[in-house]
């Protein structure tokens, strides 16, 4: 059985219910921006590419070890082997679990060389929850990249879906993989995700090789990424902002460093290792952000940055910040996961002046991004910021419904928020009800994958073409960055014998606290 045995085709999707005249009235709304991108190579192509002109070229550095360019390459090939061996290949899942590092950024190349789809388990989850995900996946094998031993929840979950658990450890001494990626096309499924899920049961995205390759090709464009840019690769594995961390430096020629959690979350030894490591570009959801300009802040003047910064201070009349020590060589910080408060927004700008400030947004189904806003101080002065314009080869429609049908909004006006272009997944595996309810066939354009996708996202074009963003439609809620769905919670509590009715709510804790 593969993925695909699980997934709807295009003509089993719903068609949205818009006039022919409402079509052609959102087609000239429409935020579009078409690109041309080659998004027929596998990452993996792009990475063997670099090592053959430049094999000693540094590609990725974990707390434990580092990689070149070459030694990724056959990493990833000897992986291969050992899946292969084990049963996964095209159109299998294969299910990648442990502490992020450079061993599942490698494991992610092999999946691709075979062909098969990589679903990540992460070693921090309940057991329960990594069996429900590989069982829902559909996983052949569950790849453990810890270092030292088994991880337990791991284990246990993997025996309670019956999935065998293979060690990539058992990799090492292996021949390497020979052969070119198995490409069998750009609409190729390459990994799948699992987001919060209203019934209780997780639903697993599945994202295509076209739409994680442009997605990748986004941010080079946007952020003007070179091979002397280093990213830091801070999200957990669950998370979709982890693919673009482990493999876009990598399109380019430059360089992954994988941030464990005791750094990640300890604002100034990450700010530490931001200065160390040359790293030049960020992705946080605000909270972190917010964590990150206050901890700064405060050891600046009285913690362990206080003594540097006085001999700073003494040497130039400039004020002391942040920017002008440890993270100086910051190019571009993102925001995303969250709603970016403007005033964090403004003191970024104010502390942080060399460095670019962007405000990202997109969903999990649509290979994660699909808008980039660089913040500017005219933003400040709105109430929200703007999510900003479509990321290249993606279609933008802020539509509204009537009990007539879907109809395009003008500027200014609140709508839903829907989106077309090569981005769009092939919706959740094995899940079809709920594929229908957020997939349809897409009436705008004849887009590469066919498919638009509604978000449940409340938004608004402003004058200038950017939207903003007003909140959800429906009772889904982001805490941190992680997306929740209030009903999957009430579900799960719902299963305890002792309860017998159950409602949850999101309150603001500053406000319990005061009160």
């Amino acid at each position: 059985m593969t993925i695909a045995d699980g997934l709807l085709g295009l003509a089993e999707l719903p068609r949205l219910p818009i006039s022919p005249q409402e079509v052609e009235r959102a087609r000239a709304l429409a935020a579009r921006r078409p690109h041309p991108a080659d998004l027929a190579d596998a990452v993996i192509t792009l990475v063997e590419r670099v090592a053959a002109g430049d094999g000693d070229r540094p590609a990725v550095a974990d707390d434990a070890r580092r990689l070149t360019y070459a030694e990724l390459a056959a990493e990833a090939r000897r992986l291969a082997t050992l899946l292969e061996r084990e049963g996964a290949g095209p159109g299998t899942v294969v299910a990648v679990g442990g502490e992020r590092g450079a061993a599942v950024i490698a494991a992610f190349l092999a999946i691709e060389l075979i062909g098969a789809v990589y679903v990540p388990a992460d070693g921090t989850w309940p057991a329960a929850r990594v069996a429900e995900v590989l069982t829902r996946a559909g996983a052949v094998l569950l790849l453990d990249t810890g270092r030292e031993s088994v991880t337990p929840a791991l284990a246990e979950g993997a025996r309670g879906a019956g999935v065998r658990l293979v060690r990539a450890a058992e990799a090492a001494g292996l021949p390497r993989w020979s052969g070119p990626a198995r490409l069998d096309g750009p609409d190729q499924p390459r990994y799948m995700l699992f987001t919060s899920g209203s019934t209780g049961r997780p639903k697993g995205a599945v994202v295509e090789h076209q739409g994680m390759l442009n997605h990748l090709h986004a941010k080079v464009v946007d952020l003007d990424m070179t091979a002397s840019d280093t990213v830091a690769q801070t999200a957990p594995l669950g998370f979709d902002i982890s693919i673009w961390q482990m493999l876009c430096p990598l399109v380019v020629g430059g360089r992954v460093r994988v941030v464990g959690d005791a750094t990640a979350y300890d604002s100034v030894a990450f700010a530490r290792l931001i200065g160390a490591e040359a790293v030049t570009i960020v992705e946080l959801v605000p909270t972190m952000v917010r964590l990150l300009l206050d901890d700064l802040a405060t050891a600046l003047t009285t913690g362990p940055l206080s003594d540097t910064a006085a001999t700073r201070e003494t040497a130039t009349p400039e004020p002391v910040t942040p920017a002008t020590g440890l993270l100086g060589g910051l190019r571009w910080m993102l925001a995303t996961g969250e709603e970016l408060p403007t005033e964090v927004a403004r003191r970024w700008l104010r502390e942080m002046p060399h460095a670019g400030l962007v405000n990202a947004y997109g969903p999990t189904e649509c290979s994660d991004d699909v808008t980039h806003h660089t913040v500017t101080p005219a933003d400040l002065e709105l109430l929200r910021l703007p999510i900003g314009t479509p990321v290249i080869n993606t279609d933008l429609y802020v539509l509204r419904r009537d009990d007539d049908g879907w109809h395009a909004c003008e500027p200014g006006e609140t709508g839903e928020l829907f989106v077309g272009g090569v981005c769009v997944g092939r919706g959740y595996a094995g899940d079809h009800d709920r594929t229908r309810e957020a997939f349809f066939q897409d009436p705008f354009a004849g887009t590469p994958t066919g498919r638009l996708y509604r978000t449940g996202d409340a938004v608004r074009a402003l004058p200038r073409g950017a939207l903003q963003y007003l909140g959800r439609v429906d009772r889904q809620v982001k805490i941190a960055g992680v997306r929740m769905e209030l009903g999957e919670i009430e579900a799960v509590l719902q299963r305890h014998p002792s309860v017998g009715a159950v409602a949850v709510v999101v309150q603001d804790f500053a406000i319990l606290h005061r009160h």
